[in-house]
């Protein structure tokens, strides 16, 4: 691939990064901004939202004809790093999740009519989204064959009973995708279905509390005894619901490598203030060969990150699924940016420890990224079946 940005996508990444400069960035150092879940303020955020979609930066996962950027997937990377440097930026830009996803699974497998009722208001802003497919033992999780929340087909109508956990962004969300069992079928016995929060036969039994920082909504446990879906607001054809969720995760599995990269690269940004600022036995902290040692490291990871995402993006644009592209980036990302907020806090010692940086949020947030979506193990399950099964021909050349 060619790693040349188009003239168009770099003008995006440099309005992005200086938008994040201007105004994210001064919103982001007020800890009056955050909300009891340590995450911006809605009220605060509203404004910043406004001025972005002023700006032609908005929701650049999307056509044009729906208010989008419609920038690709490569474009994506580049300008989603840049929102990645501050952990409020995606948020601004409407390009985090999980309404980046499901915004993308929407686009690509929505009717039109469906897109305009359960897609266009997430992407205008008006309505935020959630996903709801994990449960709690002895439901499906990683394995999403284990999934016991059903869906009876009366008439017109589907009738849903069960429970999930862990649904990021429920609280508060308008707009949900949920995924539960139509039969037995071990491929097909899995179909997605759209409702609104108003519908009755279903509440938020929890806010599970988590280490934290959390998004907008949470992360929370839901029963359903009785939610009734029409059909006509069933996504793809019934069974299709491991369909679905491939399509959706295998893109957002890599944009949260995107933003993660951006993350890491902050984590360095303050390191490299502080150690270039202070002095430890007569000279610099940054003239100290071990303190070279760890930036260059971490600044390393960050190359073999951006190269690995590039290269799925890349793949994705062409049409291919990248399947094993998006498991590679997805753990060696995740990885990464643990060991850049970490070696962050190091380098910064207490006051990197302490609330005066940012760095002990991305600590605790960072802690995630090897779960969400998939964990780094089961990724590696993936690559080692594909592995099993190409022998020398996992690393072939494209041609």
């Amino acid at each position: 691939m060619d790693f040349t940005l188009s003239p168009e996508i770099e003008d995006y990444r440099k309005r992005v990064r200086a938008f994040v400069a201007e105004h994210v960035l001064p919103a982001e150092a007020d800890r009056a901004n955050y909300d009891e879940h340590e995450m911006i303020r809605e009220d605060v955020l509203g404004p910043l939202r406004d001025k972005a979609k002023a700006e032609g930066l908005w929701a650049f996962q999307m056509p044009r004809e729906r208010g989008g950027q419609g920038v690709g997937i490569v474009g994506m990377a580049a300008c989603y790093e840049e929102m990645g440097y501050s952990p409020f930026g995606a948020l601004v830009f409407n390009c985090s999740a999980p309404d980046d996803g499901n915004m993308i699974v929407l686009e690509k497998c929505g009717t039109p009519a469906q897109k305009d009722k359960w897609l266009q208001p997430i992407i205008d802003g008006r309505m935020r989204s959630s996903f709801v497919m994990t449960e709690p033992m002895p439901g499906g999780g990683s394995d999403p064959s284990q999934m016991l929340t059903k869906a009876e087909k009366r008439g017109d109508k589907w009738i849903i009973s069960g429970r999930k956990w862990f649904i990021t962004g429920a609280e508060g969300a308008g707009h949900y995708i949920l995924i539960a069992r139509t039969s037995d079928d071990t491929r097909k016995g899995l179909t997605a279905f759209l409702f609104h929060a108003d519908q009755p036969g279903w509440r938020i039994e929890r806010r599970i509390p988590i280490m934290g920082p959390e998004e907008h909504g949470g992360h929370c446990e839901l029963v359903f005894d009785g939610l009734e879906i029409p059909d006509e607001d069933r996504l793809l054809e019934i069974g299709d619901g491991l369909k679905v969720t491939q399509i959706r995760l295998g893109t957002a599995r890599l944009t949260h490598c995107m933003r993660w990269l951006g993350m890491s690269k902050r984590a360095l940004a303050i390191a490299s203030e502080y150690v270039n600022a202070r002095e430890s036995f007569g000279m610099k902290l940054i003239d100290h060969e071990g303190v070279q040692w760890m930036m260059g490291e971490a600044a390393k990871e960050i190359s073999v990150g951006r190269l690995m995402t590039m290269h799925a993006a890349w793949k994705l644009d062409q049409g291919d699924f990248a399947r094993k592209e998006v498991s590679m980036a997805k753990i060696h990302v995740a990885d990464t940016l643990h060991k850049c907020v970490d070696t962050a806090i190091q380098l910064c010692g207490a006051k990197g420890y302490s609330k005066d940086t940012l760095l002990e949020w991305m600590y605790r947030y960072a802690r995630q990224a090897r779960l969400v979506d998939g964990a780094s193990e089961v990724h590696k399950m993936v690559l080692s079946r594909f592995h099993k099964n190409e022998g020398l021909d996992f690393w072939k050349w494209g041609v």
